[in-house]
């Protein structure tokens, strides 16, 4: 029994310092694991910041773009209105142009007008103001006198003529 007995605490001691073993070797691996859940968490924080600074980087970008747009947006915005504003001035002031008399032919009218004031002054002093019709069935031609004023001539076959 003694050489079971041996066995049996070799077997024990053997089974004992594989436990060690094992608990040495769960413990390495628990410390490892530690370790590899610490690598991995850098890892992911470093991937991550890497990740972030290029979508900053990539959003800067962007945002550049879109502020050269609408500054190339306001300059053709403002081009087109100038261009507007001068095509809708040119237009009235082109008609105005070829309609319009120049101040020399606008000389010329104003003294024309005053030659024909005075032409008509003088023809309306010397009778022009004179209603003349064609009368009765011989288009014989009369005149509308003034009933009121008094007859002239040596027999009164003179009337006066309205509105003088």
């Amino acid at each position: 029994m003694e050489d079971n007995t041996m066995k049996l605490g070799l077997l024990m001691e053997a089974a004992q310092a594989h436990q060690a073993l094992a608990e040495s070797a769960l413990e390495k691996l628990s410390a490892h694991l530690r370790e590899l859940d610490t690598v991995v968490r850098d890892e992911i924080r470093r991937t991550l910041l890497e990740e972030l600074q290029f979508f900053g980087t990539e959003s800067q970008r962007a945002a550049e773009s879109l502020r050269r747009l609408r500054r190339a947006a306001n300059l053709r915005l403002v081009t087109w209105s100038i261009g507007i504003t001068v095509l809708c001035s040119a237009i009235p002031l082109g008609a105005a142009w070829w309609l319009l008399p120049s101040p020399k032919e606008i000389v010329t009218l104003r003294s024309t007008r005053d030659e024909l004031a005075t032409s008509i002054a003088s023809l309306e002093r010397r009778g022009a103001r004179v209603d003349i019709r064609h009368c009765g069935v011989g288009e014989r031609l009369c005149v509308r006198v003034d009933r009121k004023a008094p007859a002239y001539g040596n027999t009164g076959d003179y009337l006066v003529i309205k509105g003088y």
